[in-house]
């Protein structure tokens, strides 16, 4: 690529803000030298990179915290230098860092180090490491994943490394067994001359400028008044500044000094020596470390890329090939690209208050020629499309809606320079000259041209044209190019032309300010004489210029406000047409919404329905039987039998109704909401929930009930019983039978055990049966809850025993499913 071109579409700037986004200094570099590429297969892999980091990114916390360029002390070490304890704990952190991140993005734990004399080259390592981390249908992230294989593998350095130096950078005693011996015997042979010294502080304090222990050249030495030279046989190390203390080394303590000194030279040998096995060590992988550190930046500034393209709210470009476009003869012009840039965005503007512009070229469109008046957005909107396609072809992601197309050019060329102060701009007509030759000489059908004013700085008339030589030029030549200009005479070529469009940038008369808004398929007027009238230009200067502008000229601008107007029109209805259309689709998905509410509640009240009626169908059943066989079993006289007979057929009456079985009492008359009541034919209490004309709505336990007022009782269970009772000994004494509705108080249809202990839980359970048994329920329903089913599993082992239970199931998925067993019952 063109680096002048780079430089005016402000490319470097775009770089700058990339390299904000890497994290050392390798990959910031690397940013800072980021070209477009020309290579289509390699800019597609470069985006496929962007968008798996950003992926990553989103889901995973992914960083090379810790790591540095080694590469100068890798360098170093290979060619026999010694690194020093800090230069080797950066290369233990990086290679750290490494081995994490490679982990985490490929999935397996590091590979084992190899003794030197077995290790694989580097080139077959990194074979053999990414067939092993190839999950079978291939890699999620297979860019990201082939970049993070060539990072380093730690060669056992991290642990030679971490046992010799501490994190502070000290040599430890575990770097050698030689090392540990000296530092015993250094901190021996000190503290033999420290107690030496000592006793001459005692003995001679009064000889002594001051009771201290001092070094002079690195020999341990004590302060002695001048006064006394000579007394104490010494070797005199130096003095003060005044002359009245000596500082000396009493001859008995030389020996101990020499000793002292022996070993802590042989110890800094030692300290060397371990220092430099350690290089010798990142030395001995110094291609595979360098090369690693390289994947490492590389890897740094795909994130870097990841990141920068989240901040700038962008999406990735869809690429194609030039190649794919061309005709079959090589040298014959592109017939058509594909360049669409949805809500395309200036990526150095504010995203809150940059215009978004939308270019669609249609297929064979090769040149885009807008119009517009200054600082109406021309030279931005030409720099955004110059920038957007080096971005997508740097492997960026760009600042645009997605769904973006552009060809992938294998050059890109410009000549910008305005008013607006345009890096390197050249304002003059031979500056502009100059470099658009330059262009001409090299652009090719794969190359994009942006020319900015063109033909400008010279005669109209010769610049416009030159200017339309020039744009027929390039179209000969095959390439994408994009013009901006002022000259009417290139808006009737781009009209008139095959291949090339108008396009203007719109703007607002009556605040003077453009609006920045791209329009394809219309050409742009410079507007002069309005802005000239509104600014208070005397109204006769202002006729009089206008009668100097060609009639046609007047006619086609005054056709072209129409035609404006009219877009705009039809512009504002599209979007009332649009905001309709979405308002009907939510209305459409609320409807449907409520509909299917509508039927859920319909489904629950069949079924419910089904089920009250099931059980009050059940219950007669029950207690037809139960007539029956007591009928059966009778021996008393034919009065007795008239008697029973009479009551199972006012029962079966019931069922065939189907109706409610009355009791022989006096129905309830004047009932309320709410008021307890026995429902006679089940001979069980419940709650009036709703009142009709002759029936009511009673709660049964989970369950509700339809029957009439006169199968109702006010009476509370003790009131019946006793009344029942009564009425049952005259009846048995007269009859000599039982009677059938002399049946014990209802326990409910259901017995809630969750929270119980399963032993207090059996003998609720016990004693519910007998009483629901007892009072003829035919089916009954056990709440033990879902938890660990240890209760689940007593209470159906005790129903599987129980007399009384004839059989048992799980409940229905609306009955509460496995936390309920619902159990049948003789």
């Amino acid at each position: 690529m063109d680096e002048k071109t780079l430089t005016m579409l402000e490319y470097p700037k775009i770089l700058a803000r990339l390299a904000e986004f890497c994290d050392f200094s390798a990959s910031k570099e690397l940013a800072e030298k980021l070209r477009p590429t020309a290579d289509f297969e390699t800019a597609q892999r470069l985006l496929a990179e962007t968008s798996e980091a950003r992926f990553l990114l989103s889901t995973r916390d992914l960083t090379i915290g810790g790591s540095h360029d080694i590469r100068p002390s890798v360098d170093l070490a290979a060619r026999g230098g010694v690194l020093d304890p800090q230069a080797l704990l950066e290369v233990k952190s990086t290679l750290i860092a490494c081995r994490e991140l490679k982990k985490s993005l490929l999935g397996k734990a590091e590979s084992k180090d190899l003794p030197p004399e077995k290790a694989m080259s580097r080139k077959e390592r990194l074979r053999k490491q990414a067939e092993e981390t190839q999950p079978q249908g291939g890699h999620p992230f297979p860019h990201v994943a082939e970049i993070a294989s060539g990072l380093p593998d730690t060669y056992g350095l991290v642990d030679a490394i971490s046992r010799a130096l501490s994190e502070h950078g000290e040599i430890l005693d575990s770097a050698s067994p030689k090392l540990a011996s000296l530092r015993r015997e250094i901190k021996a042979a000190h503290e033999r001359l420290m107690s030496r010294l000592q006793r001459y502080l005692t003995e001679s304090a009064n000889k002594l400028q001051e009771a201290i222990i001092t070094q002079r050249d690195g020999r341990y030495v004590i302060p002695l008044r001048a006064e006394f030279k000579g007394q104490i046989k010494a070797v005199i190390h130096d003095q003060s500044a005044s002359g009245a203390t000596l500082f000396i080394e009493p001859l008995p303590v030389v020996e101990l000094n020499n000793a002292l000194r022996e070993l802590e030279l042989a110890q800094r040998d030692e300290e060397r020596r371990i220092l430099a096995e350690l290089s010798a060590q990142v030395g001995e992988h110094a291609q595979e470390l360098i090369g690693g550190i390289e994947n490492l930046a590389l890897l740094d500034l795909v994130f870097a890329k990841a990141k920068y393209a989240d901040a700038i709210r962008a999406s990735e470009p869809i690429l194609h090939s030039m190649k794919e476009a061309r005709k079959k003869k090589d040298d014959a012009p592109l017939s058509s690209f594909a360049f669409h840039l949805l809500q395309a965005r200036h990526p150095l503007l504010d995203p809150a208050t940059v215009v978004p512009i939308d270019i669609r070229l249609a297929p064979g469109i090769r040149a885009l020629v807008i119009t517009g008046p200054n600082t109406g957005g021309k030279t931005v909107s030409l720099k955004t499309v110059g920038l957007l396609v080096l971005m997508a072809q740097s492997g960026l992601h760009i600042p645009a809606q997605s769904g973006s197309e552009l060809p992938c050019f294998e050059a890109v060329w410009a000549d910008i320079g305005d008013e607006q102060s345009i890096e390197q701009s050249l304002s003059t007509f031979s500056g502009h000259l100059t470099n658009i030759v330059r262009i001409l000489k090299k652009v090719n059908q794969r190359s994009l041209v942006i020319l900015d004013e063109l033909g400008a700085g010279t005669d109209p008339q010769e610049g416009a044209a030159l200017a339309r030589a020039i744009l027929a030029h390039l179209l000969e030549r095959g390439g994408a190019t994009f013009v901006a200009t002022h000259y009417p005479e290139l808006k009737s070529y781009a009209h008139a032309t095959d291949g090339v469009v108008n396009a203007s940038l719109e703007f607002d008369i009556a605040t003077l300010r453009p609006t920045y808004k791209l329009t394809i398929g219309l050409p742009g007027r410079s507007n002069a004489l309005a802005i000239a009238a509104r600014l208070g230009l005397d109204p006769q200067i202002v006729s009089a210029a206008r009668s100097e502008v060609h009639p046609d000229n007047l006619r086609a601008d005054k056709l072209l406000d129409d035609i404006r107007k009219e877009r705009n029109r039809l512009s504002r209805e599209r979007e009332k047409i649009e905001k309709a259309r979405k308002r009907q689709e939510e209305l459409n998905r609320e409807l449907e919404k409520r509909l299917q509410a509508i039927e859920e509640e319909r489904r629950q009240t069949v079924a419910q329905a089904r089920a009250e009626a099931e059980l009050e169908v059940a219950v007669l059943k029950r207690n037809i039987e139960t007539l029956k066989r007591q009928l059966k079993q009778a021996r008393q006289p034919l009065e007795a039998l008239r008697k029973i007979e009479e009551k199972v057929e006012k029962i079966e009456e019931q069922v065939e109704a189907p109706v409610v079985m009355k009791d022989e009492r006096r129905p309830v008359e004047a009932l309320k909401l709410g008021e307890k009541v026995a429902v006679s034919a089940l001979n069980a209490e419940g709650t009036v929930t709703a009142l009709g004309e002759s029936e009511a709505e009673v709660q049964v336990g989970s369950l509700r009930i339809r029957a009439k007022i006169s199968d109702l009782i006010r009476k509370t269970p003790a009131q019946e019983s006793n009344e029942a009772g009564s009425k049952v000994e005259s009846a048995t004494a007269a009859e000599g039978l039982s009677s059938p509705l002399n049946l014990p108080s209802s326990p409910g249809l259901e017995l809630d055990l969750r929270g119980q202990a399963s032993d207090d839980a059996l003998d609720l359970l016990d004693r519910y049966l007998d009483q629901a048994s007892s009072a003829g329920l035919p089916w009954v329903r056990i709440i033990h809850g879902k938890g660990s089913g240890v209760l689940r599993r007593v209470v159906r082992e005790a129903l599987r025993q129980h007399p009384r239970v004839l059989s048992y199931e799980e409940g229905g998925p609306k009955e509460g499913g496995e936390g309920v067993t619902v159990a049948r019952l003789n």
